[in-house]
């Protein structure tokens, strides 16, 4: 046996408005600044002549094209760093990857 109902559905209109408090203003802008701060795991995997650095840039741009990759110079050597990891599981996850192309990287915290 079943039973049909025919008929309108009411629905409420209503407004939502949010009050949040000045403390929680000042704590996001204390979390931004101390994470301004926290420093980074990154790959090396160059060290050596501006030639062989960017050479290793193109090369690595090339196998990992959605990985940051940056140059720095430290006298008297060129260095080519990669990622932006938080932990050491995630760089030593991507360093196992780019020691396939690059046996001499390591994990290092500039």
């Amino acid at each position: 046996m079943s039973v049909l109902f025919s008929g309108t559905a009411l629905a409420q209109e209503g407004v939502v408005s949010i009050q949040k408090s000045l403390e929680v203003d000042r704590v996001l802008a204390l979390k931004k600044e101390l994470n301004k701060d926290q420093s980074y795991l990154k790959i090396q995997i160059y060290s050596g002549n501006r030639v062989g650095a960017e050479t290793a840039l193109e090369s690595f741009k090339t196998d990992f094209p959605e990985q940051v990759v940056e140059m720095k110079y430290e006298t008297p050597n060129y260095k080519i760093w990669v990622g932006k990891f938080r932990t050491q599981l995630e760089a030593d996850r991507e360093l196992r990857l780019v020691k396939k192309s690059f046996p001499i990287a390591f994990c290092l915290k500039p």
